[in-house]
């Protein structure tokens, strides 16, 4: 006969032919930690050959986490300042393609004229506009998301709300008369 782990319950006097569950419930009473070597082998062997499951994430995915990390303890170092953030978001764009690089600067010109109470800073790597610590649009470059454009987005602290959609990242594959207009006109209205 098995060894009953809940001998007050009477379980396996009852249910004998439930003998061969015992490594599960030292597994669920005793925790992994002191579970015996084979039954630690066929608990990891199951989950191990399991062709679902996901392998972590990708080095993109770790840097972009590495970088907003040292964002934010910059941020909580000290009351960081808007001079701080410009040179910030100026490093980010020196290190954008030529393109890229282009695009960024034109628009970080037209973020800070259209809306001079946004603090620049980054975000996840990428030039970000922030008002009381909270990132109101941005600019993602193509080179870093392997995409055909670049974008330029809002976050919901935007108040951009026209009906029940709308639009809240554009494309951009190139920054025309036009295209500035556009995006200065929306720049005010979400700091409206």
């Amino acid at each position: 006969m098995a060894c009953d782990p809940f001998p007050q319950f009477g379980l396996l006097d009852k249910f004998e032919h439930l003998s061969d569950t015992r490594p599960y419930l030292i597994r669920f009473r005793k925790g992994w930690s002191q579970m015996q070597g084979a039954d630690k082998k066929a608990a990891k062997s199951a989950t191990a050959s399991d062709p679902n499951r996901s392998t972590g994430f990708t080095d993109a995915e770790r840097a972009a986490m590495r970088a907003r990390a040292q964002e934010q303890k910059a941020e909580a170092r000290a009351d960081k300042s808007r001079a701080d953030g410009e040179s910030a978001v100026r490093a980010a764009i020196a290190a954008m393609t030529e393109r890229d690089h282009a695009m960024a600067e034109r628009i970080h010109a037209i973020v800070t004229t259209s809306a001079p109470e946004l603090a620049p800073k980054t975000w996840y790597g990428m030039p970000a506009y922030a008002r009381d610590s909270k990132v109101v649009c941005f600019f993602k470059c193509a080179q870093k998301f392997n995409t055909r454009y670049a974008t330029f987005g809002f976050s919901d602290v935007a108040t951009l709300d026209d009906g029940a959609l709308w639009p809240v990242e554009f494309a951009l594959t190139e920054l025309t008369a036009a295209a500035e207009a556009r995006i200065a006109a929306l720049v005010k209205k979400a700091v409206s």
